[in-house]
């Protein structure tokens, strides 16, 4: 997928809703080649998805190991609205708590206070912490509407030929 295809989904309005979200699932390959996917809490930034973990998280000695990742932000209504992203995922280890981490979204519900709680308790945790930098390499908003899974997609098209040949014959 060209870059110019990449950057039209994901500035798409929808697109750009659900990169304001605050928890994406990451899939990756683990250490002992089995998938995993965990939900984790990203940012957007324009042109990368951050997301950060522990200095310890096993999911690092995987993604040095193998840094293709796959991405899913989705809503849980019905018919639900899906960003699926791929990329190669970039680890930055930091001193102190990533600017990233502290800034969510804001679509995950804190109280002021309980913000205030949280954010003590993340800087009494952590003296560092890795940053998951992905640049999307290939990208696809599904709404259900306008745009649907491929094999969903081929089906349609399908219907459509037999309805015609039904018409024709």
């Amino acid at each position: 997928m060209r870059t110019n295809e990449i950057t039209e989904v994901l500035n798409r309005p929808l697109s750009k809703e659900l990169l304001a979200r605050d928890l994406t699932r990451l899939a990756y390959v683990a250490k002992d080649g089995t998938p995993r996917t965990i939900p984790i809490a990203f940012t957007w930034n324009g042109r990368h998805i951050v997301m950060c973990t522990s200095m310890n998280a096993p999911k690092l000695h995987s993604l040095r190991a193998n840094p293709a990742v796959a991405l899913t932000i989705d809503t849980e209504v019905h018919p639900p609205k899906i960003l699926l992203i791929r990329g190669t995922a970039e680890l930055d280890a930091v001193d102190g708590i990533p600017d990233e981490y502290l800034q969510m979204n804001g679509s995950y519900e804190m109280t002021a206070q309980q913000r205030v709680e949280w954010e003590r308790e993340v800087r009494s945790l952590y003296d560092g912490m890795v940053r998951i930098v992905v640049t999307p390499t290939w990208a696809k908003l599904i709404d259900f509407e306008t745009t649907l899974p491929s094999a969903v997609e081929e089906l349609v098209r399908q219907r459509a030929e037999r309805s015609a040949g039904q018409m024709n014959g």
